[in-house]
């Protein structure tokens, strides 16, 4: 083994099925990367749903993680008994441990394709500019999922969240174009302005200068602040060879208290980044 990445999860009261689905696709990429690579993986999860001052021995989780394990596999490291921090917060929990070369942060709502760790090590390690790397993405249903994005205004945030289908269409060149629909296809896409947290595969090094995220964000836009701050370092980077399924939902589905967390992120990120209303 001539390589390490570390790859951290945060959980938050997750589904066990998808849970145990999506270890089981991390770990059939981790063997492939050291088939492939020679690379090891460090597998770190923070579960921010666990009691405060409860420990790793006792997490509801642990049979999966050790299942994981007996699979010839790294232990998973498991931080828990810390509440919840956010989501940033608690990543940033595990980058701060970490030491390997490269920091894959992903969502726990996911199935990597056997192959994505491998294709998205070989890119780094191919374009030593690249310090951020973000995948092809699908949904459940097979369509591709567009989770790069331009710059935002006020108006492309609402009309994304808030907005009936039928006003949705109405704007929808506007929009297909704030998602970027018409270059993250096919062919990689360098300059990225902003990328999703579902997966961002950092160089390491780069990682450390940002200090990671954000901890303000307690949810939503942390990882659209880490992405434009990453590009002051180097080059962020669409790579379709990279693959992922996507489980995830949007805010103004999940009721009340995430359209109220969704508009104090977006607050925070105008306010850094600038104000844009139209």
């Amino acid at each position: 083994m001539s390589g390490f990445l570390d790859l951290s999860v945060v959980l938050y009261h997750p589904d066990p099925d998808l849970l145990a689905r999506s270890l089981d696709s991390i770990g059939a990429a981790a063997g492939r990367l050291a088939a492939g690579a020679g690379v090891r993986t460090r597998l770190w999860i923070i579960d921010n749903g666990a009691p405060p001052g409860s420990d790793a021995a006792s997490n509801p989780f642990r049979p999966l993680f050790d299942r994981y394990a007996q699979e010839n596999r790294p232990p998973v490291t498991l931080l828990a008994g810390h509440g919840n921090l956010g989501y940033g917060a608690g990543h940033n929990l595990a980058i701060r441990r970490g030491d390997a070369p490269y920091h894959l942060i992903l969502n726990y709502d996911i199935l990597l394709e056997p192959e994505a760790l491998l294709a998205a090590w070989r890119y780094m390690e191919a374009h030593p500019a690249t310090v951020l790397l973000t995948p092809k993405v699908f949904g459940p249903s097979g369509d591709q999922e567009f989770l790069c994005k331009r710059r935002p205004t006020v108006l492309d945030l609402g009309l994304r969240a808030f907005a009936p289908a039928t006003v949705r269409r109405m704007f929808a060149r506007r929009l297909d174009r704030y998602e970027m629909r018409d270059v993250t296809r096919d062919a990689v896409v360098t300059g990225l302005e902003q990328v999703s947290g579902a997966f961002m595969f950092f160089r390491r090094d780069a990682l450390v200068r940002l200090g990671g995220f954000d901890d303000g964000y307690f949810l939503y836009f942390e990882d659209f602040d880490l992405s434009r701050r990453a590009g002051t370092l180097g080059d962020v980077a669409y790579v379709p060879e990279v693959r992922m399924v996507h489980f995830g939902g949007k805010a103004a589905r999940k009721g009340g208290a995430h359209i109220r967390m969704f508009a104090r992120s977006a607050l925070r990120f105008f306010n850094t980044h600038g104000w844009r209303l139209l």
